[in-house]
């Protein structure tokens, strides 16, 4: 069986909407047809994101060539899929080394084989409701240990969100006794080891020296990739994620009206973010929304809904105003805010002087000239930076802290080391979660180590270190939530 996926444009109804979403095309017995039941799930799921899109793609992928590689092992769908599983987290390679079905798969991370499992678990379904077909991975009754672990997640899951209190006790217990046919392996927890931070002592000269452009060029605005410096100031002194500065537009940037001399910067959704006022409809009302606003006047999707190179992510991170819904770069230290504003002037400049047409409302773009004025595209960006990585004698690597994300969890460590409250730091990441911030603020690896044999050379000089035994803490907390679910059990049962 071959197949091939294909990016689609589906029509619904006759507004002219067009979903773009993928299509697995197979080919059986000399014809070539979509698999139409994926498609199917996919539209009515087309709100998810492209790398949710991606993954249960993938999966589907992998599935039909196991089968192929091992249709005649299997009757019962089932017993394919609890095989298929080992063969996703383990790899396809016996003792000798070698792969009689032909499939030399490699062992997949944990993490990305749970991902790509539950994509398909759900897809299965998803089909077993709609279409009466044979659950690969259905649920069953689960034993007294998984209930337990169920429990435990649930209740954590409950305590966590913002709506926790509203949980139906009888429903979470309903959820709790189910278990998956397959159970897939559990991740490890611990601390994320090394801490992937820029380098602070490297900073300026990647964004004076990395970023300069011309040491022969007499116009200052083409001295600097002015641009591409702006940028890298969102992720590092603003501690934006990296598809997050592709949003920006021309509007999103001014002066704050409280401190002239410093940026105030606004990343609005792109979908549901309020537009500027510069534009109204035939019938005289302004647009609702960025999505209208791009739709209307320029004939652009936002770019998270982009299927091509200008593709842009959204993590959907926490809004500073639910209203306008935006969420505010919060400088750290002040400095870069200010720093940020004179670039800023220096690039609107840049493109003044190279006569960037209207044909959309994006910040940054492309002064090349076979895309000059096109959307500036993160893959671009990532081109740039790793030259300037390398223009100032640092090696590019993920684990060496010198990668665009890289800036992020360096602004996160400065907090870490600055900011007491975790509100404060979870504002300043715009993080849903307290715990979210964890990655980015945790101890790395020396500053752990130098802190230890501090304290070790204290005892060496006969210091006594405070010890705080946690055990009655601890054992309060469980009495606390024993009396809080069963006073929610009352409260439901009228007692």
């Amino acid at each position: 069986m071959r197949y091939a996926r294909v990016q689609s444009k589906t029509v619904l109804d006759n507004t002219g909407n067009v979903n773009e979403i993928p299509v697995l095309l197979i080919e059986k017995d000399g014809e070539i047809n979509p698999l139409w039941s994926l498609h199917r799930y996919l539209l009515k799921n087309r709100t998810k994101s492209i790398s949710w899109q991606n993954k249960l793609i993938q999966a589907v992928c992998l599935l039909l060539d196991y089968m192929e590689a091992n249709h005649n092992c299997f009757s019962d769908p089932r017993d394919l899929f609890e095989s298929f599983t080992d063969a996703v987290y383990a790899g396809t390679f016996n003792e000798d080394g070698n792969d009689p079905s032909g499939l030399y798969w490699l062992p997949k991370q944990t993490k990305t084989a749970r991902q790509l499992l539950m994509a398909l678990s759900d897809f299965s379904d998803w089909m077993n409701k709609e279409f009466g077909s044979i659950p690969l991975n259905p649920w069953r009754e689960a034993t007294t240990y998984e209930e337990r672990l169920n429990w435990a997640t649930l209740i954590n899951k409950s305590n966590r969100s913002f709506l926790g209190h509203l949980s139906d006790p009888d429903k979470m217990a309903e959820v709790a006794k189910k278990a998956r046919n397959v159970i897939q392996r559990r991740i490890p927890v611990g601390d994320h080891g090394y801490v992937k931070a820029f380098p602070e002592e490297y900073i300026y000269d990647l964004i004076f020296k990395g970023f300069k452009a011309s040491e022969r060029e007499t116009n200052f605005l083409n001295q600097y990739n002015w641009r591409d410096i702006a940028i890298t100031i969102l992720l590092h002194g603003g501690g934006l994620r990296e598809s997050e500065p592709f949003h920006l537009w021309i509007h999103d940037v001014i002066a704050d009206p409280y401190d002239p001399q410093l940026a105030l910067v606004r990343v609005y959704h792109p979908v549901v973010g309020v537009p500027p006022k510069d534009f109204k409809t035939p019938d005289g009302r302004f647009i609702p929304t960025r999505e209208a606003y791009l739709r209307i006047k320029y004939g652009l999707p936002p770019r998270n809904q982009m299927r091509n190179i200008r593709h842009a992510g959204w993590k959907n991170p926490k809004m500073s105003d639910i209203q306008q819904k935006y969420m505010q770069v919060h400088w750290f230290p002040h400095a870069w805010g200010y720093l940020f504003l004179q670039v800023w002037k220096l690039y609107l400049a840049k493109r003044v002087l190279e006569k960037i047409p209207d044909t959309h409302p994006f910040a940054f773009v492309s002064f090349k000239k076979e895309h000059h004025g096109d959307m500036y595209t993160m893959a671009s960006y990532r081109d740039s930076h790793e030259r300037a990585v390398q223009k100032i004698g640092l090696t590019v690597g993920k684990l060496l802290g010198t990668t665009e994300h890289a800036h992020r969890h360096a602004y996160g460590q400065r907090l870490s080391q600055a900011v007491e409250d975790r509100q404060v730091k979870q504002a300043g990441l715009h993080h849903k979660s307290e715990e979210s911030q964890d990655v980015y603020t945790e101890p790395t690896i020396e500053r752990i180590t130098k802190e230890l044999a501090r304290a070790s050379q204290a005892l060496e000089n006969g210091e006594k270190l405070p010890m705080v035994v946690d055990l009655d803490a601890w054992l309060n907390q469980e009495r606390k939530m024993q009396k809080y679910w069963i006073q929610r059990r009352r409260t439901k049962d009228g007692k």
